[in-house]
């Protein structure tokens, strides 16, 4: 056999594997109940601020701590750790992906996602519309 040809299958296997142990590192999108009975393993659970709860910011004391309560797309809600600064306009969030794992009926969530109102309504800004109406 030439040294090209196995040095080609080794490059295949290199490949295949790093496809696999992608795959299975990959996390999926569940709710606070599916991430509690799988401790350790990272879930993306969508849902809403609750903005009825306390959210706590202290960025003098740990500016890598942002704490708050959230309500999963099955309306069960949990408190959320996430290891990161508070993220800007997080009041105005209509829904939140986090990305992370549940510790003890907890949450810690290494990042987030959020999706804001958008300031268009079919393609003209909401000002000019309000505006068209009057």
């Amino acid at each position: 056999m030439k040294k090209s040809y196995i040095l080609g299958i080794i490059i295949i296997a290199l490949a295949i594997g790093a496809m696999i142990s992608s795959l299975s590192d990959s996390s999926t999108y569940a709710d606070f109940s599916e991430a509690e009975s799988n401790p350790g393993k990272e879930f993306h659970v969508v849902g809403t601020h609750a903005k009825e709860k306390e959210s706590l910011y202290e960025p003098e004391k740990n500016p890598d701590l942002f704490t708050f309560y959230m309500n999963d797309n099955n309306g069960v809600e949990r408190k959320v750790y996430l290891h990161k600064s508070k993220p800007q306009d997080f009041e105005r969030s209509e829904q939140i992906v986090l990305i992370g794992k549940s510790v003890e009926g907890e949450f810690h969530a290494s990042d987030i996602l959020m999706k804001c109102p958008s300031k268009y309504n079919d393609g003209v800004p909401q000002a000019t519309a309000q505006n068209q109406e009057s």
